[in-house]
């Protein structure tokens, strides 16, 4: 069996050689839900019911984020580490690069997959990226978490992407924005493959 490096309670959220992801509709706190993970992956502990543990040689994470400007990223950053209780500053470098050249890396978070496609809707394109997934899990023995908007009429994953997404990720959690206290959102597992 793989090493589980992610949890929630009893149920497996990720492990080593696997990918998985978060998705909702805009504004559901997508990015909040993966800070919470990356948090817990960071300190070795529980952040927000998320209990984190890599192995000591794949302590490295590399966070990756292709929607937001510079700014909004460095911001997103900061939660992070100030949820994990860590000093602020952090560089990021490119993701192939990073994930091959970084010996100790557990696991990898790209928030916003969709713009590492130029087409979502492009059944070829999607498979490729998703095979590209496939590849750097298992040859790195890593996890990568990924961030995936739904559709906005309705709760599917966008596009062919979305679909390659739900057939080959470990666990695909759905973020959902609480209908009376718009400060709360609410984390079930779309499809998973351990118990929901």
């Amino acid at each position: 069996a793989p090493p589980v490096i992610l949890r929630v309670d009893d149920s497996v959220i990720g492990t080593l050689g696997n990918f998985s992801a978060s998705t909702g509709k805009a504004k559901s706190k997508k990015t909040f839900n993966v800070c919470a993970i990356v948090a817990a992956a960071m300190t070795g502990g529980t952040v927000l019911n998320y209990s984190a543990s890599l192995p000591p040689e794949r302590r490295r994470i590399l966070y990756v984020d292709t929607e937001q400007s510079r700014f909004h990223c460095k911001r997103v950053l900061c939660r992070i580490l100030r949820l994990a209780g860590l000093p602020t500053d952090v560089r990021l470098r490119k993701i192939e690069e990073a994930i091959y050249d970084l010996d100790d890396l557990g696991l990898v978070v790209i928030d916003g997959i969709r713009d590492l496609a130029h087409d979502i809707n492009s059944p070829g394109e999607a498979t490729d990226l998703i095979t590209k997934l496939m590849q750097w899990t298992d040859e790195r023995r890593i996890h990568i978490h990924t961030v995936l908007h739904l559709n906005k009429g309705d709760d599917n994953t966008r596009g062919h992407l979305g679909t390659e997404l739900n057939n080959k990720a470990e666990t695909v959690l759905q973020i959902t924005k609480d209908d009376f206290d718009r400060d709360i959102s609410s984390v079930a597992a779309m499809h998973i493959r351990d118990r929901d």
